[in-house]
C-alpha cells in the first residue's frame, strides 16, 4: 500500500493565508509552494499534483494565467484546481469557469472548509468516470 501523502500545489502569495491553508492541510498533505504562474508551469512539468489551491483575488499572481497555461498542457490538463475569490466577482466566478477551473467558491467558505473541500475535489477527481467505469464493463 502506498502511503505517501498526496501533494497539494498551493498559489495563494499572501502569507497570513497560505499559513492558514497550511496549518489546515499539513497533516494530510505535502505542500508544495507556486509564487508566479512560472512557478505553477515548471512545478506541474516536472511532477503531477493531487490539486492546486488558487486564489483568484491574489495581487501578484495572475489566477486566470495559471489556470490557461494548466489547461493548455496535456501534462497538466487533468490536475483538478480548487479556487476561491470574492463572492461578489460574478465575472471572475464566470470567467474561472469557463477556463476550467474545477471548482470555485467563495473566500469565507475556503477559509471555514479548506480540509473538507481538497478532500472532496481529490476524492471526486480520483474516481474513475461514470463513462470509463461503462466502457470497461463492456470488456
Amino acid at each position: 500500500m502506498d502511503t505517501t501523502e498526496p501533494t497539494i500545489l498551493v498559489a495563494i502569495t499572501d502569507i497570513f493565508f497560505y499559513t492558514k491553508v497550511r496549518d489546515a492541510l499539513k497533516a494530510r498533505y505535502t505542500l508544495e509552494k507556486a509564487r508566479t504562474q512560472q512557478d505553477i508551469a515548471d512545478k506541474t512539468a516536472t511532477s503531477t499534483p493531487a490539486a492546486v489551491l488558487l486564489n483568484m483575488n491574489d495581487l501578484t499572481l495572475d489566477a486566470f494565467q495559471a489556470i490557461a497555461t494548466l489547461k493548455a498542457n496535456p501534462q497538466s490538463r487533468a490536475i483538478p484546481i480548487l479556487a476561491f475569490a470574492n463572492h461578489e466577482e460574478v465575472d471572475t466566478w464566470n470567467q474561472a469557469k469557463e477556463l476550467g477551473v474545477t471548482k470555485i467558491v467563495s473566500r469565507n467558505e475556503f477559509s471555514a472548509r479548506t480540509k473538507e473541500l481538497v478532500a472532496e475535489l481529490i476524492a471526486t477527481n480520483s474516481q474513475p468516470s461514470a463513462v470509463s467505469s461503462e466502457l470497461n464493463a463492456d470488456r
